[in-house]
Parts: structure tokens; sequence; C-alpha cells
């Protein structure tokens, strides 16, 4: 029998999202809702750039029929989810969203957290804060690294991603602005990197048992301006213009760092001198644990994949506020075999 799904959110991510579970067998949408007045009353299907599935959108998720799941893909500002989200949870939806300030709120946003785990247990429904970065990269994954050693001593994390594949998201690095525009876009708060450090940090402290002395999340800084042009699906990147940007973070326990976390975010060029890869250290009582990526872990299909591979596990998890970590490993392997032979949507989803 299939979970009945909707979708709030129809951007880049949203459309990714959407047009992977219309191929599945396990989970059937039913109604999606978008802001975007070019899409409100289209169908979802022909939006996907498929065959019409006589989904509409809507511009109000008040709007969207019961279900058994909502999936939120809109903005990173947690208040501003929850506004969308609280709704949905009176409403009885279970709630899986890739807002990156709902991975683990509980010391970010303290108040909030309680107020979304006690309307979801109200209603008898889960709320789910996925995704690969914050909810499996920076946290989950080196949690379960860390079991094979006894007592972890320190944690080391270096991502460089590509974000080529991203829309909207893209304004709030800085990518494609001269370094005069980037000095002055962060001074006005425009420009502020990566959301969802101290979500990732506490996730991956509260899990190795650390009552951190605080988190430390700094500026983010350029770190590859363009010497050619570079080109995105959504954005384009020309000479002098600002390609690849790092932000970092960091948790400290008893006047010590002990997760180390960086990320290079950028449109990567084989000239330039970062590359896209991942590495983890973890630093262990009785050995050290290395992982390393040569290519790295493609932020944006990592994001949709953590999604949809955990999507219909939100259903039947028990109710409140989870994180990622709070899942069953098994619970969020790949779905892939769920697949159904349905009408073909194309190889590629239309993205905004």
């Amino acid at each position: 029998m299939s979970d009945q799904a909707v979708i709030v959110g129809l951007g880049a991510t949203g459309r990714a999202i959407a047009a992977s579970l219309l191929r599945r067998a396990d989970v059937e949408i039913v109604g999606a809702a978008d802001q975007d007045p070019g899409v409100v009353g289209q169908d979802l299907g022909v939006l996907l750039a498929g065959a019409a599935n006589g989904v509409v959108v809507v511009s109000d998720p008040a709007d969207l029929p019961a279900a058994d799941l909502a999936i939120v893909a809109t903005v990173s500002d947690l208040h501003k989810v929850a506004e969308v989200v609280l709704p949905l949870l009176e409403r009885s939806y279970n709630v899986l969203s890739i807002c990156e300030e709902l991975a683990h709120p509980w010391q970010s946003h303290p108040d909030l957290a309680r107020r979304l785990d006690d309307t979801a247990k109200a209603h008898g429904v889960t709320v789910l804060g996925g995704g690969a970065n914050p909810g499996f990269l920076m946290d989950t994954l080196p949690l379960l690294l860390s079991a094979l050693t006894q007592r972890v001593e320190s944690v080391r994390i270096r991502r460089r991603t590509n974000m080529s594949r991203y829309g909207a998201l893209l304004s709030k690095f800085g990518l494609g602005l001269t370094m005069r525009e980037f000095a002055t876009a962060r001074s006005r708060g425009e420009v502020v990197g990566h959301h969802g450090f101290e979500q990732s940090i506490g996730a991956l402290a509260a899990g190795l048992g650390w009552d951190l002395d605080s988190v430390e999340v700094g500026k983010v800084e350029p770190a590859v301006v363009a010497t050619s042009p570079r080109a995105g699906d959504h954005l384009s990147v020309e000479p002098g213009q600002i390609a690849a940007v790092t932000h970092a973070a960091r948790g400290v326990l008893k006047g010590e760092v002990v997760i180390d976390l960086e990320i290079t975010f950028g449109f990567f060029d084989p000239a330039d001198e970062v590359a896209a890869g991942d590495d983890y250290r973890i630093v262990g009582e009785e050995q050290v644990v290395d992982l390393r990526s040569s290519v790295g872990f493609d932020s944006f299909l990592s994001t949709i994949a953590a999604a949809v591979n955990a999507a219909t596990t939100v259903v039947g998890a028990r109710p409140g506020l989870l994180s990622m970590g709070d899942l069953p490993a098994r619970s969020v392997a790949a779905k892939g075999e769920r697949r159904a032979a349905r009408a073909s949507l194309g190889t590629t989803a239309s993205r905004d």
C-alpha cells in the first residue's frame, strides 16, 4: 500500500524530490504547493517535464488534500519554516523538511524545537529534519564511523562540494559576486554561508555524549575568484567573480576544539587549487578512523537521496521531533528497488 504525500516548495530541490518520488511504487503524490505564480495552477507531472498526473499546484499549503506525509523544501530559516510546518502537524501530516536549522534544533532553537515536538506528539505524528548536510554527512555519518573506536577524542571534517546544480540557495553564499560586492552583501547580512553548522555539531555532540562549552561559527570567506567562465544550472560565474567560498565552525569542550568542520562551496574548475572532495578524521582512543573521497559527495544529489530514502520512514516513526540520527540505519538505506514502472518524466526534471 502506498503512502500519500504532498510537496511544499517546488524550487530546484523540491522539484527533484518530487520527480524522484513520482517514480516510487510506495509513494503517491496527491498534492503540491508553491508561492511562485508561474507554477501555481500547473499540473505537477507536466511541470516536471513528464506526463500530466492530475496534481494541480496550489499557492497555499492550507489548500492541500489530506495525506500521510508532507515534504517541505522551502527555506533555511527555521522560524519561517515553522510557520508552514506547525499547521501541517495540526492537520495530522507527518512532516519531513530539508530545512537545515530543523536538523537538530534543540540547542540552537530550544523553544521552537519544544513547540514542534509537543505539537507533533499531540497529533500523533512525526516531524523530521532530514537531508544530507546537515542530517547525514557531518553528523550521522561520523557518528556511525565512531562505532569503530570506544572513545572519540576529536572529529575533523573537510568538505569541498560542487554547488552548480543549485538555484536560489546560491545567493546566501555570494557566488557570482565580485570581491567588493561580496564584502558589501556580507556586511548587510545578505551573504551568510552555510546554515546548519550548529545543528550538525549539536547532533554529533549529543550522539557522542559531549556537553560542549560552545559552538563557534566563523564568517564565510571567499576561496576562489574565477579566471575563466564557469556555468551552473541556474548561475554563471564570470572572470573576476567569486567561484567558491569557505565556511567553518568548531565545537569546544573543556577549552579544546573537539569538532572541527569546514566546507568549501563552489563551481570548481580543473585549474583551481581547490577541487571537490571530502575528508573525515575521527581520532579515537584505540585508532584513527580516516575516510576520504577524491570526488566528494555531491551535495545536491545527496540531499535528494537522503530525503526520498527517509520519506516513508517518517510515516511509521515514533511521534515527535526527530533527527536523521534517531532513525535506524536500515530505514534510511537506498529505496531504488521500490521504483515503479510509471510514465517517463524524462531524465532531468525542470528546475528554477
